[in-house]
């Protein structure tokens, strides 16, 4: 009874304890996962072993002496429980209840030894202890028993892993092989493919030999029969060359006695016996039709040979020509035979007088003065007056002067420093002209500023060297001719492509002519000597002149003997007319402008009405007329006001009727254009603006 009694003391002990408190499941046991996920295993102490050995070893002397009764059958197994506990701390754990004593060293370990055997002593019961050693050995079994099951299964999956690898492996050895055997069928279909390919292709390839030699044939056949009839129509052709070459010649012949037939009316030629004779109506048709023969000769060089009608039509020109001629030179006879006939009658006349006077004895007067004059011209002029023609000499002969003064310059073959030197001023002289534009007004003061520069003997950057015209003693005529000479190119070359460029060139022109007066003469004697309508002027065919050289005199380009095309030739007489026209109105407008224009609008004035009373030339003064007046005839009228639209009628009623009658049907297209725009100027009042003029918002951009 007392040890059942001490059973139930030590059963509600544990209760009490905190592992008593812990809720177990008879579950647990049969699903180990579940408890080794909940709750880490219970461990003894390392020292639990040794202790209990001592503990029980102490409760037995205890219980000797006393006497008191206690079963003996209870010692062995509470001697066999210590042990077997004992034994299944060495297991579990470390091995301390043998060895820690000898462990131990010093007086620190037998110290703690003797604490912990105090303390066991005073705390634990031998009763509770064999029972914690119970449930530790019985969870000591269950986790080593989960172990093993856990090795099992772990086992189990390596084997089926290995199972399923070994499976694996086999599927990809067997799907190997029958890919293997697919891509060899494969290969011997396409092998076989390729050999049929091959044999149809060499078939075929023979089929193609056959028909290129066939074809070959053919072709060579045909070849032979193309250059057969390439030789026929060369040889055509050269005989229409040699037809036309020797047509063209004949009309050049032509075209030269009829200019040197031309000569021969003066229309300022006076007998001195027959002053009042005027051959000024034998000059106009004179000029008429040289102008129709030059005309002709330009249409059909453009066309390409000239036709036997062509050829005719120069015949019966020059036929006319001679008749007049013939019809002068009778004049002229007639003239001076009615001459001599009036100076015998004035003789017998006077014989009568002389004895009137003897007879009468009487003072006679003196004779009366004739008050015949000079007769005024019906027809225009046909030179220009004598003062255009001195100032445009001046001119000629300054520009000949500045060409001599830096001779040294253009002259140096042999000396590769004044070479260099001359290269690079022209350069400098050059590049910013063509650099002009409509882009900006500051960039065109950066321009104007450059060459103003490089003239006022300043130094200069281009093309990344220093340039002045102070390295050369004749560097700065060389400047001044070459920058003249840009100015008149940009005139024939990009005024003519673009209109609006005229008035940017024309500005920044204007204002290095007000401050250095001699470019603006080279400038006219460039303009003049290209384009002589700008004097104007028709240069008169000299004796000895050859016709390609008159032709240039002209203003056209003659190479290797061929003659410009007539709408290229207007093209650049009408960029160097607008390039004029735009100098006369612009100033520069950061220059002083207290003084007159250099060269103003009563040159312009002068201008227009010197070729007004020119006799007017075919296509060509109607495209200069209509270009200076479109560019400058707004200022004009603003200038002339009354005056300026008096001129206008007298284009349009009398000068135009003119025009019309010295052009021909295909030449009509400037003519009427130019009446076009008088008539719309009279309709409107008003000469319009010219398209492209400088405003002044574009100086602030």
């Amino acid at each position: 009874m007392e040890a059942r009694r001490l059973r139930w003391d030590t059963l509600e002990a544990l209760r009490s304890s905190s592992k008593g408190r812990l809720r177990y499941c008879r579950h647990w046991l049969q699903d180990e996962d579940i408890l080794e996920g909940c709750m880490s295993p219970l461990e003894l102490s390392p020292y639990s072993g040794w202790v209990l050995d001592r503990v029980i070893e102490q409760s037995d002397q205890e219980m000797a002496p006393s006497g008191s009764p206690a079963p003996k059958e209870c010692t062995p197994v509470t001697k066999q429980s210590s042990l077997e506990i004992t034994s299944a701390g060495k297991q579990g754990f470390s091995p301390l209840s043998s060895t820690a004593p000898s462990e131990m060293k010093g007086n620190d370990d037998r110290s703690l030894l003797e604490m912990d055997q105090e303390f066991f002593r005073a705390v634990l019961p031998t009763k509770v202890t064999e029972v914690e050693g119970c449930i530790q050995m019985y969870e000591e079994m269950h986790r080593l028993k989960g172990k093993e099951g856990l090795r099992q299964r772990q086992e189990q999956q390596e084997q089926m892993v290995r199972a399923v690898y070994d499976l694996a492996s086999e599927q990809l050895k067997r799907f190997d092989e029958l890919k293997e055997l697919k891509q060899h069928q494969e290969f011997q279909d396409l092998q076989e493919v390729m050999e049929k390919s091959s044999k149809e292709a060499q078939g075929q390839q023979e089929k193609l030999k056959e028909e290129h030699r066939h074809r070959a044939k053919v072709l060579n056949l045909k070849l032979r029969e193309a250059e057969q009839q390439r030789q026929r129509q060369e040889e055509l052709e050269r005989q229409r060359k040699e037809e036309g070459q020797e047509r063209l010649r004949r009309l050049y012949s032509i075209q030269e006695e009829v200019l040197q037939l031309n000569q021969q009316i003066d229309p300022n030629y006076r007998h001195k016996d027959l002053p009042r004779i005027d051959l000024s109506a034998y000059s106009n048709r004179g000029n008429q039709i040289c102008g129709l023969v030059s005309g002709l000769i330009r249409t059909t060089s453009e066309k390409g040979f000239p036709t036997q009608a062509d050829v005719a039509n120069t015949e019966r020109a020059l036929q006319e020509m001679r008749g007049l001629i013939s019809s002068m030179q009778q004049e002229i006879a007639a003239a001076v035979e009615e001459k001599r006939r009036r100076d015998e009658e004035e003789v017998k006349q006077k014989q009568k007088e002389l004895l009137k006077k003897e007879q009468t004895k009487a003072q006679t007067p003196a004779p009366a003065q004739q008050a015949g004059g000079k007769q005024q011209k019906e027809g225009l002029q046909v030179k220009a007056e004598e003062s255009t023609m001195q100032w445009y000499q001046q001119l000629q002969d300054a520009a000949e002067q500045c060409v001599a003064a830096f001779s040294g310059i253009s002259n140096c073959k042999d000396n590769n420093e004044v070479k260099k030197i001359k290269t690079d001023l022209q350069k400098a002289a050059t590049i910013p002209v063509s650099q002009i534009s409509r882009i900006a007004g500051s960039q065109l003061r950066e321009i104007f500023d450059k060459i103003n520069n490089l003239l006022s003997g300043k130094t200069v950057q281009s093309g990344g060297r220093s340039v002045s015209v102070t390295q050369h003693p004749q560097g700065l005529d060389f400047v001044y001719y070459k920058l003249a000479e840009k100015f008149v190119n940009q005139g024939e070359e990009e005024v003519a492509s673009h209109r609006d460029a005229a008035f940017p060139i024309a500005v920044v022109a204007s204002g290095i002519w007000e401050m250095h007066p001699r470019v603006g003469d080279l400038f006219l004697a460039h303009l003049h000597k290209k384009c002589p309508y700008a004097v104007p002027f028709y240069p008169a065919l000299k004796e000895g002149t050859s016709v390609e050289e008159y032709q240039r005199m002209l203003g056209y380009q003659v190479k290797d003997s061929k003659v410009e095309e007539q709408d290229h030739f207007l093209k650049r007489m009408s960029g160097m007319i607008r390039l004029y026209a735009a100098i006369i109105q612009l100033r520069w407008p950061y220059g002083n402008k207290q003084g007159p224009h250099p060269h103003g609008l009563h040159y312009g004035w002068r201008w227009l009405a010197q070729m007004l009373n020119m006799e007017p030339l075919a296509d060509v003064t109607a495209t200069l007329l209509y270009d200076f007046l479109e560019v400058c005839g707004n200022a004009l009228m603003k200038q002339y006001q009354a005056q300026f639209w008096k001129i206008i009628l007298l284009i349009r009623d009398d000068y135009c009727p003119r025009i019309e009658a010295i052009t021909s049907s295909g030449q009509m297209g400037s003519l009427m254009r130019f009446k076009q725009f008088l008539e719309e100027c009279l309709q409107q009042k008003e000469i319009p603006l010219p398209k492209g003029a400088l405003q002044s918002s574009f100086w602030r951009s």
